[in-house]
């Protein structure tokens, strides 16, 4: 279940200080802003244990605090391709032992998952200006200029260093950022050929 918001103390106490002077829960609700439901469940809270705030929650506090949680989004954000394993070795060498689970819990909460690396061309900013100018340049053409193309279905490709799948932390936006992909290239020697 998602956490909800909680209401601060100073709003609780108001509203056990009203409910005495005959207000009734949707009363003091319109007087503050709050939903019935809520006010009348801080009040029953007082009426049980005669206080507003909130109870310890069952359940193991988090191992991660939030300083070595912003630890690991800043060396993730750096390095996307980082493995569990070496955050859970540069936690250790700060003094807290997690296990890679735990790592995977607090970055997922942090709104990144563990996606494969997109393949790309290798571009230099010169290519991508020209690719750019020549997409403005056709952007008003009809239709019928474009059937007059000539479009291959294959395609040679070489991978550019490693050839396997590589993970990285990314948010979904970010498929394509530089940091999160693998750049190919196209050249001659061990290649893949591709039909369409």
């Amino acid at each position: 279940m998602a956490k909800t918001r909680e209401l601060c103390k100073d709003i609780r106490d108001k509203i056990v200080d009203l409910h005495p002077a005959g207000m009734g829960y949707r009363t003091i609700g319109k007087q503050l802003g709050e939903k019935a439901t809520t006010v009348g469940a801080i009040i029953r809270k007082w009426k049980k244990f005669k206080m507003t705030v909130n109870h310890p929650r069952s359940g193991a506090p988090c191992k991660i605090s939030p300083l070595g949680a912003s630890m690991i989004m800043r060396k993730v954000r750096d390095q996307p391709r980082t493995t569990r394993q070496d955050l859970v070795n540069d936690l250790k060498r700060a003094g807290t032992t997690v296990s890679k689970k735990t790592i995977s819990n607090t970055l997922c909460r942090h709104g990144l998952k563990s996606c494969s690396a997109r393949k790309v061309p290798l571009l230099k900013p010169v290519h991508v200006h020209a690719r750019l100018k020549f997409a403005n340049d056709h952007l008003d053409d009809p239709e019928e200029e474009w059937e007059k193309v000539m479009g291959s279905d294959e395609t040679q490709i070489e991978l550019f260093g490693l050839n396997f799948t590589r993970c990285v932390w990314r948010k979904k936006k970010d498929e394509y950022n530089r940091k999160n992909t693998i750049p190919t290239v196209k050249h001659g020697g061990g290649n893949i050929i591709l039909w369409g």
